[in-house]
């Protein structure tokens, strides 16, 4: 085992090559200066939490004649859980039917396949197979299909254990049997955010890093928060806070639902072990979720986890001998072969667990309030479609949404996935810009025009995690020992020249440090 990895995660595949639009530096210019003023101005939505469902959110409001603050405690987005899962884009073949979690994740199913298709999210239909290992599991299929079928989804059938093996011929011994789901998917949780949050800002979407809030007052007109990086004024509010939300929620007065962190270790395999699991072995789901799983990632890796583990700390994503046994113990039940391979790293997520048995999606009038809770790790498929809910829900509580005629397209992403070419591998970009044939990480195959886009991108990222977040460097078998000196100074190298806020005569630059930054770059090539 190389090194343990905090908080990380791994994902999935495009059907294209894309590159982030860097010509949304503009955007990215008009969102700092208006993040100066936000403390005088009054923002028609303040949207609180910019993972994947804030995100989300924003992008949607900004499609309205609305002025969006899209806010987060910490100095990136989607660094909290969003960051952090098996990154399963889910049919939701077996939500409880009838439930609101069940009509939007089938519906942002759709809408998250779409959106992938636009934006180059990597994204593989890869099909899930639903093993069974006992005789009560084996009797729960069929209930399990019809499940699906009151979902809306009836491409499911049942196989016997001779079709199972088939699938999966390096599947432990003692399988009876499985169900096969073969719309379920593997996506980017990485560039899922990022895509949404980098459209919302070229909408127009303010964003606020390192703004945690504190409190908020009732001010008439609007509501002030107060957070630790200032104060914002917003006419309504959207809580998307994720595991803070019942905090931010009894702040307007309610409490109506807790938040319990759960904490889900997982194993990531090399990637000499993809030819092991070409689809989502999963679990016949228990009371405490959907169990340990095996999945492949869009970035050529396997995944064995989630544990579950219901913890006090809403912080700790630390990773535990007793969870990392029992995942061992799991995957040589499940897949003996898999634990002959090499793990490259662990790292544990924390779902935002509640004691309120559906999603919890409600507006406060009297406020201009609406709550996002109770979103499970289902949130990654459903946060699109969650997102067009709120927005209604705000509309009829007395948000007035008048559509924009003059919306950008969204960004085309950079692809992080191993299912389509990737700037190292394509002649013809290599030769229009070297930089993408020059390898700075050799594991991930990361080359320093990728780098160098991320870095000048409309949301750069500020720290070396945020930057293998944008780019696979530093995610690969050896954690950044080979390559982490070089990707560390380019990353200094920028904030250096961000800092100077100089062009390349030394004088000030009014854009910042745009010239200067640009300039700088161009020792990447």
């Amino acid at each position: 085992m190389n090194t343990t990895r905090k908080g990380t995660t791994t994902s999935n595949t495009t059907e294209t090559t894309h590159t982030m639009d860097t010509t949304n530096t503009t955007a990215s210019a008009a969102s700092a200066a208006s993040a100066a003023s936000a403390a005088s101005a009054a923002f028609d939505v303040a949207v609180i939490g910019a993972g994947i469902i804030g995100s989300a959110v924003a992008r949607e409001l900004s499609a309205y004649e609305l002025s969006v603050a899209l806010l987060d405690a910490r100095d990136d987005v989607g660094d909290g859980t969003s960051k952090a899962n098996t990154a399963i884009l889910h049919t939701g073949f077996d939500a409880e039917p009838g439930t609101l979690e069940a009509r939007l994740v089938r519906e942002g199913y759709r809408l998250l396949s779409d959106y992938a298709a636009r934006t180059g999210i990597p994204l593989e239909r890869t099909g899930a197979l639903l093993v069974a290992w006992n005789t009560e599991e084996l009797d729960a299929l069929p209930d399990l299909r019809e499940k699906a079928e009151r979902n809306g989804y009836d491409e499911t059938e049942i196989v016997g254990l001779t079709e199972v093996y088939r699938q999966v011929p390096h599947l432990g011994d003692g399988a009876l049997g499985g169900l096969t789901v073969p719309g379920e998917s593997i996506i980017c949780t990485w560039t899922t955010n990022l895509a949404l949050a980098t459209d919302a800002v070229g909408r127009g979407v303010t964003l606020l890093l390192n703004r945690a809030v504190l409190s908020a007052e009732d001010a008439g007109d609007v509501t002030v928060l107060r957070t630790s990086g200032g104060d914002v004024n917003a006419r309504w509010v959207v809580n998307a806070a994720g595991l803070g939300a019942d905090v931010v929620d009894r702040l307007f007065g309610h409490d109506r639902f807790t938040v319990t962190p759960r904490r889900g270790e997982l194993l990531v395999y090399d990637k000499f072990a993809r030819p092991l699991v070409d689809k989502i072995i999963l679990p016949v789901p228990g009371p405490w979720g959907k169990g340990v799983l095996i999945t492949p990632t869009v970035y050529g890796n396997v995944l064995l986890g989630p544990t579950a583990e219901d913890l006090t700390d809403r912080t700790d994503t630390g990773t535990s001998e007793a969870g990392l046994e029992f995942l061992l113990s799991m995957g040589e039940r499940l897949m003996p072969g898999l634990l002959r391979e090499e793990v490259t790293a662990t790292y544990a997520g924390l779902r935002a667990a509640s004691d309120h048995p559906d999603y919890l999606i409600e507006a406060d009038p009297g406020r201009r309030y609406v709550l996002i809770g109770g979103i499970r790790s289902t949130g990654l498929t459903a946060g699109i479609a969650i997102a067009v809910y709120v927005a209604e829900l705000a509309r009829d509580a007395g948000l007035t949404l008048v559509p924009r005629k003059d919306l950008p397209e969204p960004p085309l992403m950079p692809n992080l996935g191993e299912a389509y070419p990737r700037p190292y591998q394509d002649a013809a970009r290599i030769a229009a810009d070297p930089a993408y044939g020059k390898v700075v990480c050799f594991c991930e195959r990361v080359t320093s025009g990728e780098i160098r886009d991320a870095l000048r991108s409309p949301i750069p990222p500020v720290d070396l995690e945020g930057l293998r977040r944008r780019t696979r460097a530093l995610n690969g078998r050896c954690q950044g020992f080979f390559c982490g000196a070089e990707v560390g100074r380019l990353l200094t190298a920028r904030a250096e020249s961000t800092r100077d806020g100089e062009d390349e005569s030394g004088r000030d630059n009014e854009d910042g440090g745009a010239g200067r930054r640009h300039a700088s770059l161009e020792s990447l090539r």
